[in-house]
């Protein structure tokens, strides 16, 4: 037995009784207590539930990099007041006061200020875009890396916000457009094209380019062709990339002709005024994309689509 126990000379039963109120485990025969005592490895209870427990518990606060003060920061209470109740002495009162004092006064600094406005920017994209934790976090972190090389001065907090967005979403290979982004935070594309090339090269990032084939499906939901139709334009992107067509494209320019191709030669009548509308993308840039593909047209109307 692992458990040692004082038992008594003639007494050789070996059940054992653990009392979970005193942590001691004795033996049900002779009495004998153990030298050690049980580890209660259960969830910890403190009878409070809700709000409440979330307020007292150890584990305290989700950490998060979109939160102002990351979830890290504590609030100096107004009660003047010891742990005991008691009130504080004459001069404890005075410490306190200026404790508070310079805990506001740092709650309101300017950086701080431009954080509350980013971050809550931030929610309102995401929401939007319905972007995962992780493009959210690293927004958040590429956000205050920026704040900290100190060039978010004079310029539009939304604009850089949005900006940081789009580098994350590059980055991630989660694909949204710039079109996207711009019309989820009010801003203009102009503005964020401009803001987006100051921030890769100030801050020496390059994210990789969206592949054509990522914009397929949300095209094709939108303009309602068919499977068919949809696999014969991830086909064509292929042959498109094989044939270097779509370097230095649009992706989402490359997946709008793509899909028009593909309802073309399946004999579905999807307007190219319908396509461009939900892909953001002219006409005219449509059929510039549709010029250059049907250079290699007879690989792509040779295949079995």
């Amino acid at each position: 037995m692992m458990t040692e126990l004082l038992h008594q000379k003639n007494c050789k039963k070996n059940t054992l009784i653990t009392d979970y109120h005193t942590g001691e485990i004795a033996c049900s025969n002779c009495g004998a207590v153990s030298f050690e005592k049980i580890v209660d490895a259960g969830q910890e209870s403190s009878g409070l539930t809700g709000e409440e427990y979330n307020k007292t518990s150890k584990a305290g606060g989700k950490i998060s990099l979109k939160m102002i003060d990351m979830g890290l920061s504590t609030i100096i209470e107004a009660h003047d007041k010891d742990s005991k109740g008691n009130s504080l002495s004459i001069e404890n009162r005075r410490i306190f006061y200026r404790l508070r004092m310079w805990d506001r006064n740092s709650r309101s600094a300017v950086s701080l200020k431009s954080f509350q406005k980013a971050f809550t920017l931030l929610d309102g994209i995401s929401s939007k875009l319905g972007l995962p934790d992780v493009v959210i976090e690293q927004t958040a972190h590429l956000f205050r890396k920026i704040a900290a090389k100190k060039i978010l001065a004079g310029r539009s907090t939304a604009g850089m916000l949005c900006a940081a967005v789009y580098i994350t979403c590059r980055t991630t290979d989660t694909p949204r457009t710039l079109q996207d982004i711009a019309d989820a935070g009010n801003v203009r594309k102009k503005t964020l094209q401009r803001v987006y090339r100051y921030l890769v090269r100030d801050l020496d990032i390059y994210p990789e380019i969206f592949n054509p084939s990522e914009f397929v499906s949300r095209i094709s939901k939108a303009v309602g062709i068919s499977e068919k139709s949809e696999r014969s334009a991830y086909r064509i992107l292929e042959i498109a990339a094989k044939n270097n067509i779509s370097t230095s494209k649009n992706p989402m320019a490359m997946a709008a002709t793509a899909i028009h191709l593909a309802a073309t030669i399946n004999n579905e009548k999807i307007s190219q005024t319908k396509i461009s509308k939900v892909s953001g993308i002219s006409a005219v840039t449509i059929r510039e994309r549709v010029k250059e593909i049907k250079k290699i047209g007879g690989e792509i109307y040779g295949q079995n689509m």
